[in-house]
C-alpha cells in the first residue's frame, strides 16, 4: 500500500489535537500506511497560493484513495482553516475519484448532523465519493466509547471497496 493511499486531513487550528488523534485512529483502522496533513502547521502559508509546501499537501490530498477530512465543530460547522485549504481544489473535479470520509468532533451530540449536512456536501462538490455516513465523535469519549470502532466495523468494507477500481495518477 502506498503512503498516499489513506490521507488524514486535520483542520483543527490546535496542533496535536484530539481531532488529529481521532483521524489517525480512523486511518489506521482502514490500513497500515497513512499520511497525516495537519493544517495548523502551515499557518499563514495557507494564504500564499504559491507556497511549495502547501502545494505539495494539495497534491497529496488530490492523489489519495481515501481522504479522512477531520474538523472540530466550530459554530455548528467545520473550521475556516479547513475551508481555506479546500478552496484550492476546483469544484466537481478537485477530489474526483477520492473516497471521502467527513469526520467532526464536538463536546455534545447537539451537532451530530454537522458532518453530514455541512462537510459531506463540500467534499461531494469537490468531486469526492462519500459512500458511508459521516462520523461525528464526542471529543471527550471517542477513545473509550467504541463509536469509532463501531463505525469501522460497519463501514470499513464499503470504504475499501470504493477504492478497489480507482486508477492512480
Amino acid at each position: 500500500m502506498s503512503e498516499d493511499r489513506i490521507v488524514a486531513l486535520v483542520g483543527n487550528p490546535k496542533p496535536a489535537s484530539r481531532t488529529r488523534d481521532a483521524a489517525e485512529r480512523l486511518a489506521r483502522g482502514l490500513g497500515d500506511e497513512i499520511s497525516v496533513i495537519e493544517l495548523s502547521e502551515f499557518g499563514a502559508a495557507l494564504l500564499d497560493w504559491t507556497n511549495a509546501e502547501v502545494q505539495a499537501a494539495v497534491g497529496t490530498v488530490a492523489k489519495a484513495d481515501v481522504l479522512i477530512v477531520a474538523s472540530p465543530t466550530f459554530k455548528a460547522t467545520y473550521t475556516g482553516l479547513l475551508k481555506l485549504f479546500l478552496e484550492r481544489f476546483p469544484g466537481q473535479s478537485g477530489l474526483a475519484g477520492v473516497v471521502g470520509i467527513p469526520v467532526m468532533l464536538g463536546a455534545a451530540p447537539t451537532h451530530a448532523m454537522a458532518p453530514e449536512t455541512h462537510l459531506k456536501p463540500l467534499l461531494v462538490e469537490l468531486g469526492a465519493i462519500c459512500p458511508a455516513p459521516s462520523l461525528y465523535l464526542i471529543d471527550s469519549t471517542y477513545g473509550t466509547d467504541g463509536s469509532l470502532e463501531s463505525w469501522l466495523d460497519s463501514w470499513r468494507a464499503v470504504v475499501l471497496r470504493g477504492i478497489g477500481g480507482r486508477e492512480r495518477t
